[in-house]
């Protein structure tokens, strides 16, 4: 039969609406995608070269990434680079844990990169070389890591030309002896160049220089650590998006500002043997999101304010080695409503008084300390409610009475300290049941035992756990 007219041209009609039509996207990227460039394969395989694989990593997923780098493939495809799509060009290179051992300067080939964004060299061993100054010269980067790789010596000051940077990572110095230093004016010219930071982790770094105004205007600043400081802290802005602050081991003086309480995004604040003195201020109630509050070691005086009970998100607590004044265990009424703490320490912070019974409604508790106060009476028997406990230290009290019996059901306790009290009496047999005990100390106390009739695994089981104990035959 005869093709009619009609369907030529309806053929011809849908040749002519198909040729019109977009090719996909995604079909044509996979066919048209650059290679890496001949000049940056060649420059990252002289790198390779450089450095031996040697067992100098210890981060979760460390692997040698350079050991998959291959002439015969296509660079962009190798573990730990990233290629822009469109150029090709090596825009991230991600060498952070890969057992890399060996020095770097400023002739290191990784310099002939001129497109990197991100680069991290954190967590290997670089056999004590400088941070070479050529790092200034990668004017496109956004993320610096090179913490943790055994650099010692100045920061150079071409990182402060870096003024894309949004993370900036030189933490972590692993040898005391050799430790990275910023010093005056480094961390001042940092905050008035980089004014895009939004993680700025300097913990370990040797600076010892006050705190420049400066930092508190980096209005993007997320995550802060530091250490070694002096002087005072700045006011802090209540425009602020910090989250993480963390400053310890510094050398400050005077007092926490109240300004604190404008960090309304605060959700870790760690001032751990900072030498910060007086009060603390009632503005830290105002951080409703905060879950993790160390103060410990400082010299802070008075009452730990009321306003504390406003932080119901709290999850570790530690406020121990401080002077506060002198106040019973109970009249911390709101630290009992705080449900969803894990940790809680309140050692050496002159409590007196007996236990409160609400202790028991932490359910989620798993490591509590009042090591160093005045607590007298028992230890009540609603700790049996905290199933998850497996840190209990009460030792330099003046608890009295024996032994709990119900104490031996808490079966899933690792740490058990009940030393330096007044308890007496005779420890029960069934001890035996704390069978996941790893640390045990119960001297000082004027304790009776009476195992020697118990025979078999546990009669050993015990006699181990009371020789621990100071308790032996």
């Amino acid at each position: 039969m005869a093709c009619s007219p009609c369907f030529y041209m309806s053929i011809h009609f849908l040749f002519l609406y198909l040729s019109c039509q977009p090719i996909d996207a995604h079909i044509l990227s996979r066919s048209m995608k650059p290679l890496c460039l001949e000049d940056e394969m060649s420059a990252l395989l002289q790198f390779k070269e450089r450095y031996e694989i040697a067992n100098v990593s210890g981060g979760p997923l460390a692997h040698p990434k350079t050991l998959s780098w291959k002439n015969s493939q296509d660079c962009c495809s190798w573990d730990g680079i990233e290629c822009d799509e469109n150029t090709g060009h090596v825009i991230v290179l991600d060498l952070g844990s890969s057992f890399l051992y060996g020095s770097i300067d400023n002739n290191s080939t990784i310099f002939q990169l001129a497109h990197p964004e991100k680069l991290n060299l954190g967590d290997n061993h670089f056999n004590y070389s400088q941070i070479p100054s050529r790092v200034g010269d990668l004017s496109r980067l956004t993320h610096l890591n090179l913490s943790a790789s055994f650099f010692p010596g100045q920061v150079p000051s071409e990182i402060f030309k870096l003024t894309r940077l949004v993370y900036l990572n030189l933490c972590c110095s692993l040898d005391d002896r050799l430790l990275l230093e910023m010093k005056a004016p480094g961390l001042r010219r940092l905050s008035q160049n980089l004014t895009d930071l939004e993680e700025l982790l300097l913990g370990h770094v040797n600076m010892s220089s006050q705190v420049p105004n400066t930092l508190a205007n980096l209005s993007s600043l997320r995550r802060l650590n530091m250490d070694d400081l002096t002087g005072r802290l700045p006011n802090f802005k209540s425009s602020s998006p910090l989250k993480e602050l963390q400053l310890r081991g510094t050398s400050f003086y005077g007092e926490l500002p109240a300004s604190i309480g404008n960090l309304r995004s605060l959700e870790m604040l760690d001032l751990y043997s900072c030498n910060l003195t007086g009060s603390l201020p009632m503005s830290i109630g105002n951080l409703p999101l905060l879950s993790y509050l160390d103060i410990v070691h400082n010299n802070f005086s008075g009452s730990i304010p009321a306003s504390f009970a406003n932080l119901s998100n709290l999850k570790y607590l530690d406020v121990g080695m401080n002077p506060f004044a002198a106040q019973s265990a109970s009249s911390l009424s709101w630290v009992w409503k705080m449900k969803k703490l894990a940790t809680l320490n309140l050692w050496r912070i002159n409590l007196y008084g007996e236990i409160p019974p609400s202790i028991g409604n932490l359910s989620q508790l798993v490591e509590l300390s009042f090591f160093g106060n005045q607590l007298s009476g028992t230890i009540p028997s609603q700790l049996m409610n905290l199933t998850q406990l497996t840190d209990l230290e009460l030792p330099t009290n003046q608890l009295s009475c024996s032994i709990p019996s119900w104490l031996v059901n808490m079966t899933q306790l690792v740490v058990l300290d009940l030393s330096r009290n007044k308890f007496h009496g005779q420890i029960p047999s069934s001890i035996y049941r704390l069978q996941n005990l790893l640390t045990t100390f119960s001297s000082s106390n004027n304790w009776r035992c009476s195992y020697y009739h118990l025979t078999g695994y546990h009669a050993a089981r015990v006699a181990q756990m009371l020789f621990f104990l100071n308790l032996g035959p």
